[in-house]
């Protein structure tokens, strides 16, 4: 029982707890805005409603399934496993995203300017992909890192001014938002500078070199690319930084305790530039995925609001980096999946409902704990044995 009392009071089970009960959000929601159920009420009565109902949730959400996992109706398995690589895909930016996001919240920064890093990052990439030319594999990887590069200089540059002016990080952030994409935008407007040729009047960039394009993994089978492997990659990264190098135990330590870091002799000015430029280099990935895993032409919305995903995405995963592979894995496939849900006639914004229902519960533990009766961290059985060691001790002493 206390084994069963541990694994229920666990982050992890909070989680996933989570994530059903925005599913059972999402499933009112799907029956309350269903005309087949009201019609079914007025025509046959409540037995005929709660199957509509039922009906309705089941239809939307094994539309859900064919659309980001496995489509059951295509004819050969190729076309069967294409919405798994969609989402994996579209997974990706969502992954480094809410990495870069994630380090930022295990420094106490909250770092929502990830639209406007990512930004500055494709900005940079855009020009190396579009203005140079370079050999193959050589012009891809220079763009890579120059998206990253660019986005951490667009973080670094909101540590140094909270380290030296005080200023609050979303405050900077936010604004630094605007900045970046405004000038994106004059870029991409300005035909001596990103403008297509072809595109009048409309901000609008070339598509990226043949060159520089992240390669598909199943070349005329898939569109998942190289962006993916990335993401992976950065997985890997952010757990060797954050859980093994000595740096990653500064960012921890502040974090946990700014004050307690000074006394200790750490630099918290210092690691808050370093912090933020880390946080954004990581957004940066996403940055590069997005502007080098196109083969046309991209506007100002090029970054697809993936920054302010990336902080769902973080808030789910909990600050661990598989928990964030999870968590951007099934917010990719809310996007793969969204499609095929409004083709029978879901609501796109059931979806939106789930994942906000999602975080709601994420960032409410109290409120989950009291809704499935979960025993309080504060007191599992293995705190409270040691508990009682460090008594022992100071007795003893």
């Amino acid at each position: 029982m206390s084994l069963l009392k541990e694994v229920f009071s666990t982050s992890a089970t909070r989680a996933f707890l989570s994530i059903v009960m925005g599913f059972l959000v999402g499933a009112i929601f799907m029956m309350v805005s269903s005309e087949d159920v009201g019609k079914a009420f007025e025509s046959g009565g409540l037995i005929d409603a709660i199957q509509a109902a039922l009906r309705t949730v089941a239809d939307g959400y094994a539309a859900l399934f064919r659309g980001s996992i496995f489509n059951t109706r295509a004819d050969d398995l190729a076309t069967a496993l294409r919405p798994l690589t969609e989402t994996l895909r579209l997974a990706g930016p969502l992954i480094a995203a809410g990495l870069g996001i994630s380090l930022g919240f295990r420094v106490g920064l909250f770092n929502i300017g990830g639209n406007g890093q990512m930004i500055f990052g494709i900005l940079w990439a855009t020009w190396i992909s579009t203005r140079m030319e370079l050999p193959v594999i050589l012009h891809m990887v220079v763009a890579v890192i120059v998206a990253i590069l660019g986005a951490a200089l667009w973080g670094a540059l909101v540590g140094f001014l909270k380290a030296q002016t005080g200023a609050h990080e979303v405050i900077l952030t936010i604004m630094l938002n605007y900045v970046a994409i405004s000038l994106f935008t004059w870029f991409i407007r300005s035909p001596n500078l990103l403008q297509a040729e072809q595109a009048g009047g409309t901000p609008k960039a070339e598509a990226p070199a043949f060159t520089a394009q992240l390669p598909q993994l199943f070349p005329g089978t898939y569109s998942l690319h190289l962006g993916f492997i990335f993401a992976l990659i950065a997985v890997a990264v952010y757990w060797w930084l954050m859980e093994r190098s000595a740096i990653g135990y500064r960012f921890r330590m502040v974090g946990h305790n700014p004050h307690a870091a000074r006394t200790a002799g750490i630099s918290v000015e210092r690691t808050y530039v370093w912090a933020m430029a880390a946080s954004a280099a990581f957004v940066g990935v996403a940055g590069a995925n997005q502007a080098l895993g196109t083969q046309v032409g991209y506007t100002e919305t090029v970054h697809a609001g993936i920054g302010f995903d990336g902080i769902t995405v973080a808030l789910l995963g909990g600050g661990n980096a598989v928990g964030i592979l999870f968590a951007g894995l099934l917010f990719g496939a809310f996007k793969a999946g969204g499609p095929q849900m409004q083709v029978i006639g879901v609501s796109p914004e059931v979806l939106g409902i789930v994942q906000g229902a999602i975080v709601l519960f994420i960032a409410a533990p109290p409120l989950v704990r009291a809704i499935f009766r979960l025993p309080s961290l504060a007191s599992t059985p293995a705190l409270d044995r040691l508990r009682a060691k460090l008594q022992r001790k100071e007795t003893t002493s």
